[in-house]
């Protein structure tokens, strides 16, 4: 009932079937990076793991296993319990597929699940991403929107992907709005991660004709898109969307929700401050501390981002097709308006 089974092995039969990926190394390890879609049932705690690395060094490699024996023997039923209320096809996988995975497949093996082990571990899947990245060739054309900051980019995306749109949403991969104050009320992604949830989905609409993307900086939060991406965003056909200033404020205040996130926007603005007109810097600060939050936003856009993007606008192949809409909904009808036109 144990079966060993590659990255692309793997792949296959959790796009055929429903398969439950556990990961099953510690908390710690699966925060930093992990299979998309993977649940965390670790054999040992961040604790147990340090502790038996430590008597891996220290002590002996026999010490180490005893220690590890004695761990998981006190938490055998709770960990077979927690597979038992899983689906009927599993798969765990840990660093290198060495012996957490093997351990866990064996005793999952004699208890009589079913469960396949990643060869490799995660370590394997990581370098299939490296690979498939570097060698990836983007078929579909890019379908770029831009536009002001408080446009509602993003939150077009959500919605055309709601619709059975093709999207590629850069700033949910990445944990973070691409902006100073992009982080507040997430967490960001780190680069594996990105790669990780980017390739999936370039694979998944590797057969469409086009596919939908922000308009994005090279860098969002920790993460950076890839060369190709890029150059693929930069001969796209663009769509800029206008929207009135009122509109975009209260765009801002909706999806940032300052007034849960008070500190963490002082402190965000405290890093450009230096680079705003001193009377206006100090007038922005005051309607924070003030919680006067959409008073700071116009002024944050009338003199920080309006200026930055007319100055740093991307320049496209094609000319921007632009579309001067009310709000978030028109915006929508109007873009599956062009995207009939265009394919």
């Amino acid at each position: 009932m144990l079966q060993d089974i590659t990255v692309q092995e793997l792949l296959r039969l959790h796009k055929e079937r429903e398969l439950t990926l556990v990961d099953v190394r510690s908390p710690g390890e699966f925060k930093e990076f992990t299979i998309p879609g993977s649940l965390n049932i670790p054999l040992f705690d961040d604790r147990e793991r340090a502790e038996i690395g430590t008597t891996y060094k220290q002590v002996s490699i026999e010490a180490a296993k005893q220690r590890g024996l004695e761990i998981v023997s006190a938490k055998l039923p709770a960990f077979i319990r927690e597979f038992q209320a899983l689906g009927p096809n599993k798969a765990v996988f840990c660093w290198r597929g060495g012996m957490r995975s093997r351990t866990s497949a064996t005793l999952l093996s004699l208890m009589g699940i079913r469960a396949y082990r990643l060869t490799g571990g995660i370590r394997a899947y990581r370098q299939w991403v490296v690979r498939t990245l570097e060698s990836f060739e983007l078929k579909p054309k890019v379908v770029v929107i831009a536009g002001h900051t408080g446009t509602g980019k993003s939150l077009l995306l959500r919605k055309l992907a709601e619709r059975g749109y093709p999207v590629l949403d850069l700033e949910r991969m990445a944990g973070h709005r691409g902006s100073i104050f992009g982080q507040i009320g997430l967490a960001p992604n780190n680069q594996k991660t990105f790669e990780s949830l980017l390739v999936h989905e370039l694979l998944r609409y590797e057969d469409r004709p086009f596919v939908l993307m922000e308009a994005e900086s090279r860098r969002i939060g920790r993460a950076v898109m890839p060369d190709f991406l890029a150059e693929a965003k930069t001969s796209g056909i663009p769509i800029r969307i206008e929207v009135p200033l009122e509109e975009r404020i209260r765009h801002i205040v909706q999806e940032y929700r300052p007034q849960e996130h008070a500190d963490a926007c002082l402190a965000a603005f405290r890093q450009i401050r230096r680079r705003i007109h001193t009377p206006v810097a100090a007038q922005i600060e005051r309607h924070l501390l003030d919680r006067e939050f959409e008073e700071a936003a116009r002024l944050l856009l009338e003199y920080y981002y309006d200026p930055r993007y007319e100055h740093a606008e991307e320049r496209y192949t094609m000319e921007p097709i632009r579309l001067r809409v009310r709000h978030a909904d028109e915006a929508v009808e109007r873009i599956e308006r062009e995207l009939e036109r265009l394919f």
